[in-house]
């Protein structure tokens, strides 16, 4: 077995039931596609995968369970000042909540990763039944969060600005109940049947088109460009992410869609693939107003 760092990291964190991908040597995008079915926590594959490269490691916290707060620390022009003149980060947010709702925010008791720009990631085990997915800013500013569908960087891998350093290495804890409370979803209205009467007021604002396979038609709409947004590649993630925003814009403004229908989805997709929350946001903004002048209509049987 080789003496590569990288390497026992990856070990590391599948001895712990993380399971694992390569990431691009130094940086912080998936080297691989479909990464979140493949990764793995077989020492074999791992071997023979990081003996073959210096990759950085993904951890896939669908599969390993897991939901991370990823706190961060402001870049250049995102800085806001506490009342006391320092400077706001993730931390201070995400302690505030957690100081709100009278819980504990997991600081010095659950598995803790320190990130080279300064931040943090808390690692959580999640309750099986929560259907918890990513967040980005939703919590507060500059709080995200990492679950199905999500990876963070995993401990030992190393970018231009430094090393991610698991700082305390105790067993991830549960997710705290104020938290899991905080993100659990909005319930969504109930599907309606396909022979049953649309009231009038929707009827107007979709033209009666919502049929059960319309349903699934706008489902994948959505399904097909919240994926090309979450593996589009670096130099080219802010353009798919402006795409994708248009075409859904189309579908808005044509009544088939609500706008927190594409938004929603949208900043998940952007985070996933590493964009920025300020960066995401004007992103999609930009691209539902001009998809907006082109709205789209599509026919009942399409």
């Amino acid at each position: 077995m080789s003496d590569n760092h990288l390497l026992k990291a990856a070990l590391a964190a599948a001895r712990r039931g993380w399971p694992v991908f390569p990431l691009v040597p130094g940086g912080k995008r998936p080297a691989i596609k479909h990464w979140e079915a493949r990764a793995t926590t077989d020492p074999e594959r791992i071997v023979r995968c990081w003996s073959a490269g210096e990759w950085n490691i993904g951890l896939a916290c669908g599969p390993a369970g897991l939901l991370v707060v990823d706190l961060d620390r402001p870049k250049g022009g995102q800085e806001r000042y506490n009342a006391d003149g320092s400077i706001y980060t993730g931390a201070v947010g995400y302690d505030a909540l957690a100081a709100e709702a009278n819980g504990a925010s997991g600081f010095g008791e659950t598995f803790t990763v320190a990130t080279p720009s300064g931040g943090w990631h808390l690692y959580f085990t999640r309750p099986a039944e929560a259907e918890l997915r990513n967040t980005a800013g939703s919590l507060a500013y500059l709080v995200d969060t990492r679950a199905s569908g999500g990876y963070v960087v995993a401990p030992g891998s190393i970018t231009d600005a430094g090393v991610y350093a698991a700082i305390y290495k105790t067993a991830a804890a549960p997710l705290p109940v104020w938290l899991a409370e905080r993100l659990a979803p909005t319930p969504r209205a109930p599907q309606r049947r396909p022979n049953q009467p649309t009231p009038a007021p929707l009827r107007a604002q979709r033209s009666g088109r919502r049929s059960a396979r319309m349903e699934r038609y706008l489902a994948a709409a959505v399904d097909r460009e919240t994926a090309s947004v979450s593996q589009a590649a670096e130099g080219g993630r802010n353009h798919r992410l402006y795409c994708a925003a248009v075409a859904l814009g189309q579908l808005v403004a044509g009544g088939y869609l609500t706008e927190p229908d594409a938004t929603e989805p949208l900043t998940e997709a952007a985070a996933t693939c590493g964009l920025g929350v300020n960066e995401a946001a004007r992103t999609i903004a930009s691209g539902l107003a001009a998809g907006a002048k082109n709205p789209r209509h599509l026919p009942e049987n399409d």
